[in-house]
This record gives structure tokens, C-alpha cells and sequence, in this order.
């Protein structure tokens, strides 16, 4: 009885101090679609006698594979994972509902953007640590030369604590022709996304922000500075993973971070630890410049059994 008691005990302990705490995920899928046709959507290339195969068997290895990397990501199930590149809610409920993810309870909310190929962003939260009262998409308004983008994805919610936390999931318009040609198309996404954070700061200056996804720019980029005069700070500055992972994505040999986590003022003196999930599992090895780089669904129109070209950022915050 005694040794039960202990069991208990401790237990109890590990369920006390993980109430007392929230873990974020942010992930890229890596084109996330299913199978099937949408022909409102530009998917084509995704379907079962397309170019790249996609079919019902490989879809189901992906998803597999999506809920086995955010799942290796923490000692607990992940409390909050906002997810880029998820072509529709067929595609979060298979996630959430039918993959190994199915016994974890997660529900989710996302966007249904006017993007042309259908990719939008996704919150899937653990119901036990947060709980919705507010959730809508923000559109972003193109300016010239832009084409339509994802919606910004806005939830706020009740946390363990009973504190209200604002959360945003972002999936900005790639560097598609050029850094400097694209900049001001991600920065159409962040002016919008300020504003969107200057009406709850106005009402509530010291709110708990939490910011999430691809923002497809570095650290010190335009995007990123462009939020940081918000009062926000950037929680993932600096974060690495092991391996000998400097970032989230590596592109010609050179790791770089254009995911990232930014949060309000009032967030960032509770974040306890934030890095890139680089397992081995999640690497392979880049012959051509030497390392690792993250183990990818397709190379070229090769299908390999990858994951994603975006490695996970996890933050944890101390509540």
C-alpha cells in the first residue's frame, strides 16, 4: 500500500507541475494535402495520378508521420500546436481524429484562405489546457503584384490559470521571386497582424500574446523588426537543436530560422526553455554540404518516408 502511495504521489506531483506550465509547438508541414480534388483549389499536383503520386497510402504515411514528430516533441503531449501548410479541415480532423494522434484529445480550429493552391493554418490545443472563447480568421488585404494569401488564424482562450491568452497563427507569403521583390508582401501580412494586436493591447496593455508560424523571414528581418516595435518580443531568438541544427530550415548547406514564436511583454518573463526538435529521426544527411538537414517528404518529385522540410519550435512557458 505504501509503494502504491508513492506511485500516487508522484503522480500527482508530475500532473501538478505540468498544469503549471504550457507547451507551444509550431510546425511547417510541408504541403499537407489530401488526395483528393478540390476544384476550387490549385492541388492538382497532389492527387493520386499526378506527378508526384499522392495517394491515399502515402497521405496516411504523412499524417503518421506529422503526429509522430509532434508528439516526440515534449515529455507530455503538446498543450497548443499551430501548424502551417494544412491544405483543409478533412486533412486536421484525419490528423487529430484517425493518426496516432487520435488518443491525445486535441481539437482544433483553422483558417479557409482565399490561397490559390488552398493552404491554410491550423490551432490544435489540448482541452484540459486551454479552452477557446474567441476564434476568427484575419484576412490580409493584397497590395500590388500580391497574390492572395493564407488568413491570419486568432484564438483567444482561458488557460489552467483561468488568464485569458491571445494566440495568432501566421503563415507568410514565401520569398518566391526574390527576398526583396517578395518583402513587401509579408509585410502586408505583418502591418496586418500589428493592427490585429494594437486593438487588444489598446483594451488590455499587459495581455498574454503568443504569435506563432512561418514567417518567412530571419530574425533580423523586416518582418520581424516590424513586430518587435509592437511591444513583442521574439521568444526563439537564438534557439537550436541538436544535432548541429543552427534553425528550423537549411537551404543550400546553411540552417536558417523563419519560424518563430513572438510574444507579448507579460509572455516573455515566463518562458522557461525554447529550441528546434532535431531528433535524429527527423535528419537525414546532406551529402553535398556535409550535416544534416531535416528528412523531408519529397525531393525534387522523389518520395521519400520524411516528415517535413521544417523542423518543429518549441517554447514552454511557466504560467
Amino acid at each position: 500500500m505504501r509503494s502504491v502511495g508513492r506511485v500516487c504521489a508522484v503522480m500527482l506531483l508530475s500532473l501538478t507541475a505540468h498544469a503549471q506550465s504550457l507547451t507551444l509547438v509550431e510546425l511547417n508541414c510541408e504541403n499537407l494535402f489530401d488526395y483528393r480534388d478540390d476544384s476550387l483549389k490549385q492541388d492538382e499536383e497532389y492527387l493520386p495520378e499526378a506527378i508526384r503520386h499522392w495517394t491515399r497510402k502515402r497521405y496516411w504515411r504523412k499524417l503518421n508521420n506529422i503526429a509522430q514528430e509532434l508528439l516526440s516533441t515534449s515529455d507530455n503531449i503538446p498543450d497548443l500546436i499551430a501548424l502551417c501548410e494544412i491544405e483543409n479541415d478533412t486533412v486536421m480532423n484525419d490528423l487529430t481524429k484517425r493518426s496516432l494522434l487520435r488518443n491525445a484529445g486535441y481539437e482544433y480550429v483553422m483558417t479557409s484562405s482565399p490561397d490559390l493552391r488552398g493552404i491554410d493554418v491550423a490551432l490544435a490545443y489540448s482541452p484540459y489546457a486551454f479552452a477557446p472563447v474567441c476564434s476568427y480568421p484575419i484576412r490580409v488585404k493584397p497590395v500590388k503584384d500580391m497574390r492572395p494569401t493564407r488568413d491570419i488564424l486568432y484564438v483567444s482562450g482561458r488557460t489552467v490559470t483561468g488568464d485569458t491568452l491571445h494566440v495568432f497563427v501566421v503563415h507568410a507569403p514565401s520569398r518566391y521571386g526574390g527576398e526583396r521583390y517578395s518583402r513587401p508582401f509579408r509585410m502586408a501580412v505583418a502591418d496586418r497582424l500589428c493592427q490585429s494586436v494594437d486593438s487588444i493591447q489598446m483594451i488590455a496593455p499587459e495581455a498574454s500574446i503568443l504569435i506563432a508560424g512561418d514567417f518567412n523571414d530571419e530574425h533580423d528581418g523586416a518582418v520581424i523588426q516590424r513586430l518587435s516595435r509592437q511591444r513583442l518580443k521574439l521568444l526563439t531568438k537564438g534557439a537550436r537543436g541538436q544535432n548541429g541544427v543552427g534553425g528550423s530550415y537549411r537551404y543550400k548547406g546553411q540552417w536558417g530560422s523563419i519560424d518563430h514564436v513572438l510574444g507579448s511583454l507579460s509572455i516573455s518573463s515566463k518562458v522557461d526553455t525554447a529550441y528546434i526538435h532535431s531528433p535524429r529521426f527527423l535528419l537525414e544527411e546532406e551529402k553535398l554540404y556535409g550535416g544534416y538537414r531535416p528528412r523531408r517528404t519529397y525531393i525534387g518529385m522523389k518520395h521519400q518516408d520524411g516528415y517535413s522540410d521544417h523542423l518543429p519550435v518549441v517554447v514552454r512557458l511557466h504560467l
